[in-house]
């Protein structure tokens, strides 16, 4: 399942994300948190599925093009190898203080 940083969800991972809640393997509480999804947003989803309208959901916003595309996908990098720094950073600062408290 794939899913754009931008707010905007392919018709797979919407569909996806609502069998997980309709076939009742999991709460929608616990779905949206997994896949990362504000909770209204899959209540609505499992709505308009109930209701026969989530093909249509989405249906009124342009494809994104190329570009946004690899601009999404370099933003969701960037944002893991952010992560991956600080967690170094409180490393280096973990071990440089415990060197410290062993050389006294």
């Amino acid at each position: 399942m794939t899913r754009s940083s931008n707010g905007r969800y392919s018709k797979e991972f919407r569909c996806e994300a609502v069998k997980l809640v309709v076939e009742g393997s999991i709460s929608a509480y616990e779905a949206s948190r997994q896949l990362s999804l504000p909770k209204s947003t899959l209540e609505n989803w499992v709505r308009a599925f109930k209701a026969g309208k989530l093909g249509y959901i989405g249906g009124q916003q342009r494809p994104l093009t190329d570009v946004e595309h690899e601009l999404d996908r370099v933003k969701r990098e960037l944002a893991q190898v952010k992560q991956e720094r600080d967690i170094l950073k409180k490393a280096a600062a973990y071990f440089a203080k415990e060197s410290l408290h062993g050389t006294r």
